[in-house]
């Protein structure tokens, strides 16, 4: 279980291919090596990874097939930065929103928006996730929870930053026509499928 509260992008320092299988090594900073063992959970861009191995290189991930066709992962090349949150622990306070690390799909950045204090980022995503993404709703983009903003329909919508995030975040260098890996929040949707699925049953009764 992850908050959405980013530490800060982390460089990929080196990327091995395989048939089905890439494993990406990321040089973490000493502190975030504190207490971090094999198997342990960590978001790499918003998708939940498990560390493979620790050494002077850095820290290992293994990433497979599924979650290369739905992440982003798969487009990084070395030198690339990854926004990275250790797991949450018991008594952590909750900046953010409970996120799971399961990517669902990825959105397209259509357009960005800037001011000296504000920026606006609207992405494209499927139509079929819109009933999940509702204005000021929560949605994890990268690994980061973000607040919805009003521009929702047909799967497009909005964000908006402050300069603290794009700081700490990969969105401080991200590009239109960028992919942004997509997690819907699991309250929301949830919700959303309970009603369908009442309304469903109330109807055909």
């Amino acid at each position: 279980m992850f908050t959405g509260i980013v530490s800060n992008t982390f460089p990929v320092v080196e990327i091995t291919d395989q048939e089905h299988l890439r494993r990406i090594v990321v040089n973490l900073s000493p502190e975030l090596r504190i207490n971090l063992n094999i198997g342990a959970s960590v978001s790499n861009n918003g998708v939940c990874l498990t560390v493979v191995q620790i050494d002077e290189k850095g820290v290992h991930f293994d990433i497979i097939d599924e979650t290369l066709r739905l992440t982003n992962l798969g487009e990084l090349i070395e030198g690339d930065a990854v926004n990275i949150e250790r797991a949450a622990s018991y008594g952590d306070e909750i900046g953010g929103h409970i996120v799971s690390g399961h990517i669902v799909d990825t959105a397209v950045i259509e357009a960005i928006e800037k001011t000296d204090t504000n920026t606006a980022i609207y992405l494209q995503a499927d139509p079929a996730w819109s009933k999940y993404l509702m204005p000021k709703g929560f949605v994890s983009l990268n690994g980061c929870s973000l607040t919805i903003g009003e521009s929702v329909n047909e799967g497009y919508f909005s964000i908006h930053l402050i300069p603290e995030t794009l700081a700490v975040t990969t969105f401080g260098s991200a590009q239109i026509g960028d992919r942004i890996n997509l997690e819907i929040d699991p309250s929301t949707q949830t919700i959303v499928d309970t009603v369908e699925r009442y309304l469903s049953e109330k109807n055909v009764s």
